[in-house]
């Protein structure tokens, strides 16, 4: 690999991680009741997706949205199958029971993600979009759902008004 490839990947990296960080700076910055500091956070939080992307297409990353739905639905079974649960066992050994719990939810909705994008892309080989029209996340643990939720969460137990709709 090349080291502007891996400098563009490093970048990437980078500029999500902020971008995230950011996003819960927000958070925390309306909490205490700073909503310009929380404005200014969000602002760069979206002017760091716009250099990820800028990353992003540099390395010609991003494919048709059948190739695209292929990559997530690999990285999602990775994360729910290989890399969640080693963590988990991992914090079980160290006695860090918080991380254990947070990586096993996380690994469930990602296996969750993971058959969403199956579907999606199934449809698109019969040459449809997939059928949902309205997508719920659940605030606890991520996870997707099609439709509006009526049961509590099948991966936390959130309740189902606390699900908040993907626009």
């Amino acid at each position: 690999m090349s080291k502007t490839i891996e400098n563009l990947h490093a970048a990437f990296a980078g500029e999500s991680q902020a971008n995230r960080k950011y996003l819960a700076f927000a958070v925390q910055a309306e909490k205490e009741g700073y909503p310009n500091a929380a404005r200014l956070f969000r602002a760069a939080a979206e002017a760091e997706t716009l250099h990820a992307q800028s990353h992003l297409r540099a390395l010609r990353t991003v494919g048709s949205t059948a190739e695209n739905l292929e990559m997530a639905a690999k990285g999602e079974t990775e994360e729910a199958t290989a890399m969640y649960p080693r963590m988990k066992a991992e914090a079980v050994t160290e006695g860090n029971e918080a991380a254990a719990r947070t990586f096993d939810l996380l690994a469930r909705a990602e296996g969750r993600h993971a058959q969403l994008y199956r579907m999606a892309g199934d449809e698109l080989r019969m040459g449809r979009d997939v059928e949902v029209r309205d997508v719920y996340l659940c605030p606890g643990c991520g996870n997707v759902v099609p439709g509006k939720p009526s049961m509590p969460c099948e991966i936390c137990g959130a309740p189902p008004e606390k699900f908040v709709r993907v626009p």
